[in-house]
C-alpha cells in the first residue's frame, strides 16, 4: 500500500472511516499490469485531474461539460465504468445529486466533500446573506481548494497506478506553482476596498477573496429561474456604483438587462466548461470579471 496514501489518511481522520471498507475490498483484488481506471465525476474535477495525470493516462469523466451535477445523467456505460474503476472521485451529493444513487454506496467511491481539507462557505440568499446550515458546493474556484484537490488526486491516482507516483506528485507541485503565479498576476491590491458586483445566481463566492470582489446581490437563486420584480427593484435602489457588473453563467436576456441599466455583463460558466485547462480558465474568468467591473 502506498505510504503517502496512509500519510494522507492520518492527516484527515474522516478519510480513514470513509475508505476503510474500500481499502479492505481493494486488498482482495488482483493488481493488473495495465493502468487501473480512475473515474472522476464532472468537468472541473476532470480539469484538475488532467493537471495531475499529464504524461500518464487520463481519468474517465462521467458527466459532460455543463453537467456539473445539478443536471445530466449517466449512461449504462458510465455505470459499468463506475463498477470497473479502481476509484471513482466525486464531490458529493450536495453538488451531484444525479450521481448519488450510483455512488453513495459504491465501495470504490471517494466523495471530496467528506474530506476535512477545504475552505467552505455557506450558500447565500439573493441579498448576499449567508444561509445557516448550507454548503456552497463550488469549492474548486478557491485557488487553495484547487491545490488541495490536486494533492488529494495525486495520492488517489498514485494508489491506483503506483508506477506513475513520482509523475503525479511532481505535476501537483507544478500545478500549485503555476496557479499561485496566475493568482498573483490577476489579483488586485487587497488593501483596497473590494469591487462590488452582481451575480445572476450566487456561484462565484470562492473566487471573491482571490480577486477582491464583493457580492452586492443576486438576481435569482437559480440561473433557470427568472428574477422577481422586487429583487430587481432592490438591486437598483441599493446599487453602490452607477454602473454595475453582472456575472452570469449564460447571456442574460436583453429585456432583463434593460431593467438594470447601466450595467455591464460577463458570461462565466462556474464549471469552467469553456476551458481546456484549469489554470488558464480560472485566470480568464478572473480577468474578464475585472474587465466587466472596470467598464
Amino acid at each position: 500500500m502506498n505510504p503517502m496514501f496512509y500519510d494522507y489518511l492520518r492527516a484527515y481522520p474522516i478519510l480513514q472511516r470513509l475508505l476503510a471498507p474500500l481499502l479492505l475490498w481493494l486488498g482482495l483484488v488482483c493488481v493488473s499490469a495495465h493502468a487501473a481506471t480512475v473515474s472522476v465525476s464532472n468537468y472541473p474535477l476532470f480539469l484538475l485531474s488532467e493537471a495531475v495525470t499529464e504524461g500518464a493516462p487520463s481519468a474517465k469523466r462521467l458527466l459532460q461539460a455543463g453537467e456539473v451535477g445539478h443536471h445530466g445523467s449517466i449512461s449504462p456505460g458510465d455505470i459499468k465504468a463506475i463498477r470497473d474503476s479502481k476509484f471513482v472521485v466525486w464531490f458529493g451529493e450536495p453538488l451531484e445529486n444525479n450521481l448519488a444513487s450510483s455512488l453513495k454506496t459504491a465501495p470504490n467511491a471517494i466523495a471530496l466533500f467528506e474530506f476535512d481539507a477545504f475552505t467552505r462557505h455557506p450558500l447565500r440568499d439573493v441579498q448576499g446573506k449567508p444561509i445557516a446550515g448550507t454548503l456552497d458546493p463550488h469549492i474548486w474556484l478557491d485557488p487553495d481548494n484547487a491545490k488541495a484537490i490536486t494533492r488529494a488526486l495525486a495520492v488517489i491516482h498514485s494508489h491506483a497506478n503506483p508506477q506513475y507516483k513520482s509523475l503525479y506528485h511532481a505535476n501537483a507541485q507544478k500545478f500549485a506553482q503555476r496557479l499561485d503565479n496566475a493568482v498573483a498576476a490577476t489579483s488586485l491590491d487587497s488593501t483596497k476596498k473590494p469591487s462590488p458586483y452582481w451575480a445572476y445566481h450566487d456561484a462565484y463566492q470562492y473566487i471573491e477573496d482571490s480577486i477582491n470582489l464583493q457580492l452586492i446581490g443576486s438576481l435569482s437563486v437559480d440561473h433557470h429561474l427568472a428574477p422577481k420584480a422586487s429583487q430587481l427593484r432592490r438591486l437598483n435602489e441599493q446599487r453602490p456604483t452607477k454602473r454595475m457588473c453582472l456575472v452570469s453563467p449564460n447571456a442574460p436576456a436583453k429585456g432583463l438587462l434593460a431593467k438594470l441599466q447601466p450595467v455591464s455583463t460577463t458570461v462565466q460558466a462556474e464549471d469552467m466548461s469553456n476551458s481546456t485547462d484549469f489554470i488558464s480558465g480560472w485566470q480568464t474568468m478572473a480577468q474578464q470579471i475585472h474587465q466587466c467591473i472596470d467598464k
